[in-house]
């Protein structure tokens, strides 16, 4: 199936059932409200000499016009390919990596985008969504003009979606979905999620994440429920935004749901329709879940996924873990995909070892332009995701670590996630992370950064002794530091690579290597 058939099914069944909501300028499409725009939008593209298969930027912040571009890219079968406003200093590169013939952006990017166009040289047509501009077409006006549609090239194993993998072991490359094997995945994903037409779904976090793909849109989509996206979250305006909204679903990035955890132990309970959390773009500790389970009453899902995947690798389910001891697993893998467990022999390994985490089934058609690297990643048949975890007895998929953020530490691997989460489950920590910087005696030494919830103060020394004993390393060449704010990628991870580099991480570790040489 086509992604963009789920809105128009939606339209047949439903027409007047809200679709997409702007949370920040409080506008919204109905079902068949979209199904007019996109093919407006579709029109435009057209008329603006976008021809099947090449390559849309979308360079915008969230809203509406963002969601109907995509829609209009697919619907022509054109590619939509997303950057992410954060990286507008870097947007000449992603412009000469995929090589677009047009570019919808938002006026505040004038400049980094006429900069691209020059010297990329295949973009034929901007359209500013906010109105005309030097070199650039008024997207409204053409919009208005209900330009005619070319057909439907309905060809469902076409690539439709170019979205950027995060960076965070490298530069990031356009990871290109087809529309099927996405579709499919995303019908898996909310049957897992058991979605229902009265969902009202709410994503905060940037569209041009795979994640808001195959979480907040096309799920909804495929049983005809509401989707709401914003621009602009903060702790209390977002509790009134999922409150005002009767969202149902959250689908959000850890430091979203720990706000949401937070505004609600100082209102008294979680907004009233919500029945449940759906996390992604980073691992969660597992205090969060069993805080939201605890006070909230609510589950918290996890999710593991890449841009790779147009889907997840595994993925919870809603409902209430008893167990604590579970609650760091993700979840199985979904009905469309096979995971196995990989040993450096490409042995597949039984259950409780860990390995590589690979999978079969509906994945990436390759990374766009980049056939070496696609050819890696997909060698044997298989994906392979570059993290390391396990298959349980049961089926589900733990996340122990990627393999680039590994830390040897004196001939020992240390897998980060262990020291991580054992702060994280201390009094007053918001978020921790472990890196490791050379060293010339240890070969890399640990260096653990936290940052305390708003209000709270934390001391390094104290928070060391407090985990020393709760994970299996030997803590006495770890340092610790405490920081105000922990740098995050555009997709909401924490910036390992940005902290590994940091003066604070190499400062840490040569006073903790004097102070050991003494």
């Amino acid at each position: 199936m086509l992604m963009h058939r789920l809105l128009t099914l939606g339209a047949e069944r439903h027409p007047d059932r809200p679709a997409f909501h702007w949370v920040d300028r409080d506008r919204g499409l109905t079902y068949a409200g979209a199904v007019d725009a996109m093919e407006r939008m579709a029109g435009a593209l057209h008329d603006a000499g976008v021809g099947r298969g090449e390559r849309v930027t979308i360079f915008a912040h969230n809203g509406l016009d963002y969601i109907v571009a995509m829609l209009g890219a697919w619907r022509i079968g054109a590619i939509a390919a997303l950057v992410n406003v954060k990286f507008a200093d870097e947007l000449t590169d992603y412009f000469a990596d995929h090589t677009p013939s047009a570019v919808v952006y938002t006026h505040d990017m004038e400049a980094q985008v006429a900069a691209a166009c020059a010297a990329t040289g295949t973009v034929r047509a901007r359209l500013c969504m906010d109105g005309a501009q030097d070199g650039a077409l008024s997207l409204p006006v053409m919009l208005a003009a209900g330009l005619p549609a070319p057909p439907d090239p309905g060809d469902e194993t076409a690539i439709a979606h170019l979205s950027y993998t995060s960076g965070t072991t490298g530069k990031p490359k356009g990871a290109c979905l087809r529309h099927e094997p996405t579709v499919r995945a995303a019908r898996c994903i909310g049957e897992r999620l058991r979605l229902r037409p009265g969902d009202v779904s709410f994503g905060p976090s940037a569209l041009s994440s795979s994640y808001q793909l195959v979480a907040n849109l096309l799920p909804p989509l495929a049983v005809g429920a509401a989707i709401n996206v914003m621009r602009f979250w903060t702790r209390e305006g977002g509790y009134d935004a999922l409150t005002a909204r009767g969202a149902t679903s959250l689908v959000a990035n850890p430091p979203i749901l720990d706000d949401v955890l937070q505004e609600a132990r100082r209102r008294g309970g979680p907004p009233p329709s919500l029945r449940l959390g759906i996390s992604g773009g980073g691992p969660v500790p597992p205090t969060l879940k069993a805080a939201w389970r605890d006070e909230l009453g609510l589950p918290l899902v996890e999710s593991y996924g890449q841009s790779e995947l147009g889907g997840f690798v595994g993925l919870g389910y809603p409902e209430l873990e008893p167990d604590d001891a579970r609650l760091g697993r993700v979840g199985p893998p979904l009905p469309d995909k096979e995971v196995f467990i990989l040993g450096p022999d490409d042995r597949v390994l039984p259950p409780g070892e860990i390995g590589e985490i690979a999978l079969t089934g509906g994945f990436m058609a390759g990374y766009w332009g980049k056939p070496d690297k696609t050819a890696a990643a997909t060698r044997g048949g298989y994906l392979r995701t570059g993290d390391l975890g396990l298959l349980d007895a049961e089926g589900c998929v733990t996340l122990r670590s990627r393999r680039a953020e590994l830390v040897e530490v004196a001939g020992r691997l240390w897998y980060p996630r262990d020291v991580e989460e054992a702060l994280s489950a201390q009094p007053n920590v918001a978020q921790a992370a472990l890196v490791g910087v050379p060293d010339p005696a240890l070969g890399q030494r640990p260096v653990a950064f936290a940052q305390a919830q708003p209000g709270a103060v934390l001391d390094a020394a104290a928070l060391k002794a407090a985990i020393t004993g709760r994970v299996a390393y030997d803590l006495d060449p770890l340092v610790l530091v405490v920081v105000p704010e922990m740098p995050m990628t555009p997709t909401g991870k924490i910036a390992k690579a940005d902290l590994a580099r940091s003066d604070l991480a190499r400062k840490a570790a040569e006073s903790a290597a004097k102070s050991a040489a003494a």
